[in-house]
C-alpha cells in the first residue's frame, strides 16, 4: 500500500504562485505515471496533471501553461508548481498513481490551495 502525503498550500492572492509536494511512503523509481488531482468545494475531484516515469508531462487545459508537473524518483516527491494562480483553481488537491486513467491510490489528506481575488 502506497502512500501519499502532500504538502504546500496555502492562501495567495491572485496572479501569485505556490508549490506543492506529494512524498511518497516508498521508492517511486519503479512507478509510472503519478499525477495531481484537485477538489473544490462541492465539485468532484478532477484530474489536473501526469508526471510520467520519464519526467513527460500533460495538462487539464484550464491550468495549461500555468502548471508545471515534476518528479523526483530520488526523493520520493512528485511536485507541482502553480504560477499566475486564479480563484477557480481554489481546491483541495491530491496525488495518485494513475494507471488506464483511473488512480490506484486511496486518498491522502490533501492540501489545500486557496486563491483570494
Amino acid at each position: 500500500q502506497v502512500r501519499f502525503v502532500e504538502s504546500g498550500g496555502g492562501l495567495v492572492q491572485a496572479g501569485g504562485s505556490l508549490g506543492l509536494s506529494c512524498a511518497a511512503s516508498v521508492s517511486i523509481a519503479s512507478f509510472g505515471a503519478i499525477a495531481w488531482y484537485r477538489q473544490a468545494p462541492g465539485k468532484q475531484r478532477v484530474l489536473v496533471a501526469i508526471v510520467g516515469r520519464d519526467g513527460s508531462t500533460s495538462y487539464a487545459t484550464s491550468v495549461r501553461g500555468r502548471f508545471t508537473a515534476t518528479r523526483d524518483d530520488v526523493k520520493n516527491t512528485v511536485y507541482l508548481q502553480m504560477n499566475s494562480l486564479k480563484p477557480e483553481d481554489t481546491a483541495v488537491y491530491y496525488c495518485s498513481r494513475i494507471q488506464g486513467g483511473q488512480p490506484l491510490d486511496s486518498w491522502g489528506q490533501g492540501t489545500q490551495v486557496t486563491v483570494s481575488s
